[in-house]
């Protein structure tokens, strides 16, 4: 039987390895994966020392970094930062300086990916991003790419004891649309007392019996903060409020599980916290506590990630076989154009999607949710649920 060549990914701000996990798992082969925190990239090297970890003299900085040499590869997948689009990072959107999507731009129209995914909170689908969506699905409209709407996955659906909506972006060659389907729903999750039973009792606890039955449910989002923003803790007053019902204490991480005669309710350790993300035992992370946490609360969960690369290898596989010129992308990008990024070469610093995704007048503009000037045609580009 004819061994299947394994599809590639190149990732962008791949974290802890989250979403790597899950195309590892899918049978992905990783050709490179650029994080630009240096406790991220030692979990990463720690796990897998035969990964690419890009370091260089971009040392993981997505606007210094030049991607070339990876043109050609399968599936570039990106989980951007959060902070510009969630509640936590006061939705600053397009001027928060870790706005990501315009760097990213730059970098798919370097490597043209047979597939593009990028996942991220919720928070940005809310209206007022609208127009910054349409903008950046607009542009990836004239590389030759169909670009779905946003929908968002809550973990839980994928058997992780932990809601997390995510929301995930893809797009592939126009000619291959119709072969891609979005993940369906798999097994119902464990309850947060189920899957940490053994870690709480590890110490001899003996209250561990009792709390497995009062955590009867699934954990509220893990919140990991940035490094302007946030601690070892499990997020705002909401978060601890949820948490509490669940039988645990979440205004601080433990080093380790309760000990015998401890009353109250327990912290989460580290370890604890990375299952609640879908995170098997054996991933080790690198660094002080803060920031092994906080890898842990930003990561997508694997088996989320498994499921969307699982989809998107059926479509392009399917493309492959039954319509191969429908994979052909665009060789010029000459019809629209961001501000302050050229074809080709690495990304400057900064730039940016606002005037084409706010004013009417500009080329970006946008009209009932759909691209402009045909890119695509009669295509809703805002969300789904």
């Amino acid at each position: 039987m004819k061994r299947m060549k394994l599809l590639t990914v190149l990732e962008l701000c791949a974290g802890a390895g989250g979403q790597a996990l899950g195309f590892e798992a899918a049978k992905y082969a990783h050709v490179g994966l650029l994080e630009i925190d240096k406790d991220a990239r030692a979990t990463l090297r720690l796990n897998r020392p035969e990964w690419n970890v890009i370091e260089g003299e971009c040392k993981g900085d997505i606007h210094l970094f030049d991607a070339a040499e990876f043109a050609g590869t399968d599936v570039l997948a990106a989980g951007l930062p959060c902070p510009p689009w969630s509640k936590a990072g006061k939705q600053l959107g397009e001027d928060d300086e870790r706005n990501l999507f315009p760097a990213a731009l730059k970098i798919i129209r370097q490597v043209r990916p047979k597939a593009i995914l990028i996942e991220n909170v919720s928070g940005i689908l809310n209206p007022k991003f609208t127009g910054f969506r349409d903008a950046f699905a607009a542009e990836i409209c004239t590389l030759g790419y169909h670009p779905f709407e946003w929908k968002i996955f809550n973990a839980s659906e994928f058997g992780v004891p932990q809601l997390r909506p995510r929301a995930a972006f893809v797009a592939v060659p126009k000619g291959w649309k119709q072969h891609f389907k979005w993940p369906k729903a798999g097994p119902k999750p464990p309850t947060v007392g189920e899957k940490l039973f053994d870690l709480m009792a590890e110490q001899g606890w003996e209250g561990a019996h009792d709390w497995r039955d009062r955590a009867n449910g699934i954990a509220p989002t893990l919140v990991g903060g940035s490094k302007k923003h946030g601690g070892p803790d499990l997020g705002p007053t909401r978060a601890k409020r949820e948490w509490a019902k669940l039988g645990v204490n979440g205004h601080l991480l433990a080093k380790e599980a309760p000990q015998p005669g401890f009353a109250g309710d327990p912290h989460l350790t580290v370890r604890m916290a990375a299952r609640v993300q879908g995170f098997d035992d054996s991933w080790q992370f690198a660094g002080a506590k803060t920031s092994t946490y906080r890898q842990v609360g930003n990561a997508f969960p694997p088996p989320v990630a498994k499921a969307l690369a699982e989809a998107i290898a059926s479509c392009l596989r399917k493309g492959q076989k039954l319509n191969p010129r429908g994979g052909t992308l665009l060789k010029n990008n000459s019809a629209i154009r961001v501000e302050g990024v050229e074809p080709d070469g690495p990304p400057h610093r900064k730039p940016s999607l606002r005037k084409h995704a706010t004013n009417p007048g500009q080329r970006h503009a946008t009209r009932n949710g759909r691209a402009p000037n045909g890119a695509c045609d009669g295509l809703s580009v805002s969300a789904s649920s």
